[in-house]
């Protein structure tokens, strides 16, 4: 009996460090700078700043990981990079990145802490107390850092989330904690009848209005600050929630299903964008690993598709409906009865 390879748990325990070389790239602003054209290892750690033996072992790892290429002693960006990995992209995940790299990766380190208390680890690694939002958005730099991470993600399932469904008997969509619009645009572009409204905190709508400008839909986005918890709600015929339902706990998931229940008219409907675990809990594995980061980092978690009916039918829908895209971000239709 040939014995098993221990080549699997090896990729796993070492895929931390694959993970902090990118990070760390982005941080120190390499893929920004090869941007403009291929450098050999010492240009960039003169223009870095950093250590020449230290930066070229970076570079090499990068190179390794297809981040970069290496060719005639000078790195460039591959592909990937390029539309990924510099700040200057249209679809640059480099937002969630920086967040991943300054929060999560610190936060992580305190997982077992977390499985044994059940509770996020924001003060045990910083000393901060109280909602994690008011740390998300304490400096305008660290507010547009996150928000930006997530229209990296968003702009690449918003387009399958909002064509997963016939929006077409619509009129009004709006998104509630919509950060930089991008479902609303995606939906605004996809389906020519609909309006849209971006809804957020006022901090957040500037960094949007700035999106919503670059679209061909913008003469039908509107954008309108407030709080989905408090306060009226936008008058519209679709609401979507993408990535909220996952950062709460049951009770203020009842609440703010239930003011957009309300606030709904007859056969009004709501869109919903999150990962979707399956119903047999096996997967999938990017599923899994978002609910332990919402254990470490929120007082959520990600639910089945059963789940989601089970909390959306509490607060009154009919109809619930769900999709896999395929993509980062699953989609469910739940329509007023």
């Amino acid at each position: 009996m040939t014995p098993p390879d221990p080549a699997y748990i090896i990729d796993l325990m070492e895929g931390f460090r694959r993970s902090k070389a990118m990070f760390a790239a982005v941080s120190l602003g390499v893929f920004d700078l090869l941007a403009e054209g291929p450098l050999p290892a010492g240009e960039i750690a003169a223009r870095l700043k950093t250590n020449s033996d230290a930066t070229r072992r970076l570079l090499e790892a990068c190179a390794g990981l297809k981040l970069l290429t290496l060719s005639a002693g000078q790195f460039a960006n591959s592909p990937d990079a390029d539309a990924f990995l510099k700040t200057s992209s249209d679809r640059a995940l480099t937002g969630y990145i920086l967040y991943s790299n300054d929060a999560l990766f610190q936060m992580w380190s305190h997982l077992e802490d977390a499985i044994r208390e059940g509770t996020p680890r924001w003060e045990q690694t910083f000393g901060w107390p109280g909602p994690i939002f008011e740390h998300f958005f304490s400096t305008p730099e660290k507010m547009r850092t996150f928000v930006l991470g997530m229209h990296g993600q968003g702009v690449s399932t918003s387009p399958d989330v909002v064509r997963a469904f016939d929006l077409s008997g619509f009129t009004t969509l709006a998104d509630l904690g919509a950060a930089t619009g991008h479902l609303t645009i995606a939906a605004c572009e996809a389906w020519p009848n609909l309006r849209g409204i971006v809804f957020d905190m006022e901090k957040v709508i500037s960094v949007a209005r700035e999106f919503v400008g670059k679209s061909p839909a913008r003469d039908r986005i509107s954008l309108q600050a407030g709080d989905f918890f408090e306060g009226d709600l936008p008058p519209a015929d679709l609401y979507a929630l993408g990535r909220i339902l996952h950062d709460w706990r049951e009770d203020k998931i009842t609440l703010l299903l239930g003011r957009i229940y309300s606030a709904l008219p007859p056969r009004g409907a709501l869109l919903i964008a999150e990962k979707q675990l399956f119903e047999d809990r096996t997967g999938p594995v990017g599923a899994q690993m978002q609910s332990l980061n919402m254990l470490v980092c929120t007082e959520g978690k990600e639910r089945s598709f059963s789940e989601y009916r089970a909390l959306l039918e509490k607060a009154g829908f009919a109809k619930v409906e769900g999709k896999r895209t395929g993509k980062y971000l699953d989609a469910i239709l739940a329509r007023k009865s």
